[in-house]
Formats: structure tokens, sequence, C-alpha cells
């Protein structure tokens, strides 16, 4: 990414009041809470609220657009594929000390 569009992504981070990190539904409920706030529908015909929910929109465009680059795994990766106590267990499970106590 060039400097100008990480300029547009933390700009837009700020306009919608995120952190350094937000996964996509907090992003989504951030513009939605921003929206009802500044919606001319919802709360009058305000140039300055007007002007805000047309930031709001460019905002969000902007990181939806920056997600867009990102490919999401769909299945689990090697690391993941396991729960905690599997995970524990394979690596573990055989050792006298941290495995499961056999039965007399």
């Amino acid at each position: 990414m060039t400097k100008s569009e990480w300029q547009d992504l933390f700009a837009a981070k700020e306009v919608l009041g995120l952190g350094d990190r937000a996964t996509l539904g907090e992003i989504k409920r951030s513009y939605r809470n921003q929206c009802r706030r500044y919606h001319p529908d919802l709360v009058g015909n305000d140039k300055k609220k007007g002007d805000m929910m047309r930031q709001l929109t460019r905002a969000y465009d902007v990181i939806l657009r920056h997600c867009d680059q990102f490919r999401i795994p769909l299945v689990p990766t090697e690391s993941e594929a396991m729960e905690p106590e599997d995970w524990w267990m394979d690596r573990f499970g055989q050792d006298p000390l941290w495995g499961k106590k056999k039965k007399n």
C-alpha cells in the first residue's frame, strides 16, 4: 500500500471510531451505530450531519476495500485443526507426568 492509502485507512479508522485492530463485525457495528446518529432520514436535514454521513460512508468503503485485499482461510490451518485439549494430548499425552494416568 502507498503512504496515501495508509493515511486514508487511518482517517477512516478514526472517523468510525475503531481501534488499531477490528473484526469485520466491529467495523459494521460501528458504521451502523454512527449512521443512526448522523443519517438525514433519522435526524433531519442538517448540513453538518449530512456531511458527516458522507464521511462515514467513504470511511466504511475505504476499510472494506482494504479488507477485500486479504484472503480469509475457510479451513483450519494445521496448527488450528485441534481443540486445545487435543493439541496438548497430541504433544504430551504419552508423557507419564503430563499425560493421562494409566489405570491399574
